[in-house]
């Protein structure tokens, strides 16, 4: 029986005394709102003052997102302060089990911290909640064209504090999506945006969660629609025909004052001006030119890499030519919707 005792204190000893690392929590928020970025600070002491690092694994999560296995770290005189960032998907959640391993030239043993409930709340939002809790959010540029006859495009970029914008969603719209997200940076992430609305809105409104203000604050774009081409993204808007008629409308309407009161004057050096409103109406006039989009061809809604597809050529055939970029071809489909495809899937007509 004392012999097995031994043992038994000798076994407890030897793990104690591999035992190297020391966790404890710093920082913990007293309550987390569910779908909120949030973080939690841990201390870290190591007995040991050479190594190679220290990994961090989780376990038994509830309800929560881990968003960086690598803390932040910040060294404060023999400890470290671990921070990790996490997202309450559920309206009962639970840290995980922080299990931490020290990399060195022999193996010690892993330390736990064991996890903690956490006190979840669930907002009450209005209906044009965009789904967005940060500490700010901000709007870096944005612009609205044609998209057809009912609907206009809002396309904007935003940059937000300390937030997840891949749930970005917006209710009352036609069609939306996300163009481009920066997934690699928690703390101010950055989103490309379209939301297809009625042509009547004169502004799209919609508010997010200020986590600063604890409040929801509103976010406004007027609708402007524009005609001149996107500085980022390039040209979206598609001709407008019924402006091109005007236009030629209007210059005929020229040509035939100016022979007017040529006669009238009898100066008839006066027919030579009626050459620079024809030339305008000749130029007006010139067929858009068309391309061939080979069978198969993805057709996207926005100039940009990953972008929406709306639609896939189902087989080879001719569109007009409505605009170009570097890499992609802007296209006047049959539905008289304005698409976007890759150079490289441009057959020749």
């Amino acid at each position: 029986m004392k012999t097995l005792l031994l043992l038994t204190l000798l076994f407890f000893s030897s793990l104690y005394a591999n035992k190297v690392l020391y966790l404890s929590y710093d920082k913990i928020p007293d309550r987390v709102i569910k779908g909120e970025v949030f973080s939690v600070t841990i201390k870290t002491i190591s007995t040991v003052k050479d190594f190679n690092a220290i990994t961090y694994r989780f376990s038994n999560k509830v309800g929560l997102t881990v968003l960086n296995d690598v803390p932040y770290r910040e060294k404060k005189a023999k400890y470290f302060l671990e921070t990790f960032k996490f997202i309450a998907t559920r309206n009962s959640s639970r840290l995980p089990d922080i299990i931490a391993s020290l990399e060195a030239d022999r193996e010690y043993q892993a330390t736990t911290l064991p996890g903690k409930d956490l006190n979840v709340i669930t907002l009450n939002p209005k209906q044009d909640f965009a789904n967005v809790i940060a500490d700010s959010f901000e709007l870096l540029e944005y612009k609205t064209t044609s998209y057809d006859n009912k609907h206009n495009i809002v396309v904007f970029t935003a940059q937000a504090q300390n937030s997840d914008l891949e749930n970005i969603t917006f209710k009352n719209v036609f069609k939306q999506g996300v163009e481009s997200l920066s997934h690699d940076n928690v703390v101010d992430p950055k989103v490309t945006y379209f939301v297809v609305i009625k042509k009547e809105l004169e502004k799209f409104s919609f508010s997010y969660f200020n986590l600063q203000k604890n409040k929801f604050s509103n976010i406004v774009i007027p609708i402007v629609v524009d005609d001149d081409s996107v500085t980022t993204q390039t040209d979206l808007k598609p001709t407008d025909h019924s402006k091109v008629d005007l236009k030629i409308n209007i210059a005929a309407g020229v040509v035939i004052l100016i022979l007017f009161f040529a006669i009238w004057r009898k100066k008839f050096v006066y027919v030579i001006l009626v050459l620079f409103p024809l030339s305008y109406i000749g130029y007006l006039s010139i067929p858009p030119k068309n391309v061939c989009i080979n069978k198969g061809s993805n057709i996207y809604l926005l100039p940009v890499n990953n972008g929406t597809i709306f639609e896939t050529a189902p087989h080879e055939y001719t569109l007009p030519k409505e605009g170009s970029t570097r890499e992609y071809t802007k296209v006047k489909l049959q539905n008289e919707k304005i698409g976007w495809v890759k150079n490289e899937d441009l057959c020749t007509p």
